[in-house]
């Protein structure tokens, strides 16, 4: 069974990249068909998807956060990394990574990390 686990900074600075890791154990992130995402829920909200980044190494963006997301990833080292540049008070949220399970039918979020908080103040 796959288990992820985000890492990170707590606090950054307005203006600051942000940088987030997961770390994956009992999966292959080039294994056909599974999807490799980050969300994040700011305080009083729905969850917002960011983007994924897919067995094959492409990279997918929510539209609204393209031009300031970066996801890579390492699969010698088992993790994949969220860049999120230029960050607002608006960026504070609960920060999670998720695997999504692309079936015949439908996708699935089948494995879900703790989360990481992540404040923007000055």
């Amino acid at each position: 069974q796959v288990q992820l686990q985000e890492s990170g900074p707590g606090l950054v600075k307005p203006s600051q990249t942000v940088s987030l890791t997961c770390t994956v154990s009992g999966g292959s992130m080039t294994t056909t068909n599974f999807f490799w995402s980050w969300i994040r829920q700011p305080p009083g909200k729905g969850l917002e998807w960011i983007g994924y980044i897919a067995f094959d190494g492409r990279t997918y963006y929510n539209p609204s956060l393209k031009s300031r997301t970066s996801i890579s990833r390492d699969t010698s080292e088992n993790h994949f990394t969220l860049h999120l540049s230029s960050v607002t008070p608006e960026d504070t949220a609960v920060y999670y990574c998720a695997r999504i399970y692309a079936s015949l039918w439908w996708d699935e979020y089948d494995s879900w990390g703790q989360g990481t908080q992540v404040t923007v103040s000055s």
